[in-house]
């Protein structure tokens, strides 16, 4: 039998395999920890998944030369993936939002919002559909 392959999700093998890391951090640490623990902790998995990555990386908006905003993606995964981390108990617009405008900075196809809640990892998957 062969293995089917979806067609309709962006990069499904590094995102199964950075959702595992995911989850494998959430059982590991529960909630509650502060946003910069859980990077360290998913730091770690990736490292040890050998999966390549940048943190804290500083994305521009740049209209003509000047650059007219900025922001700080948590993670970029081997090139493809924004990864960005929140904790409380629900996804905010302004969360959305701002994955959203690291996509388009960035140019990148895929972002996953994570956030460690009481009720467990909570994941959105964000497209830039230009």
């Amino acid at each position: 039998m062969s293995e089917l392959k979806r067609t309709d999700i962006i990069y499904p093998e590094l995102s199964f395999k950075l959702m595992g890391i995911l989850f494998n951090v959430h059982n590991e640490m529960g909630h509650g920890f502060l946003e910069r623990y859980y990077q360290k902790a998913i730091a770690a998995e990736l490292e040890k998944n050998n999966i390549s990555f940048k943190e804290q990386v500083k994305l521009d908006l740049v209209i003509g030369e000047k650059i007219i905003a900025s922001g700080i993606a948590d993670f970029i995964i081997e090139e493809k993936i924004i990864l960005e981390i929140k904790q409380g108990n629900t996804f905010l617009k302004t969360n959305i939002d701002q994955v959203n405008s690291y996509l388009k900075m960035s140019k990148l196809q895929l972002g996953i919002l994570i956030n460690f809640t009481s009720r467990g990892l909570l994941y959105k998957r964000i497209l830039n559909i230009k």
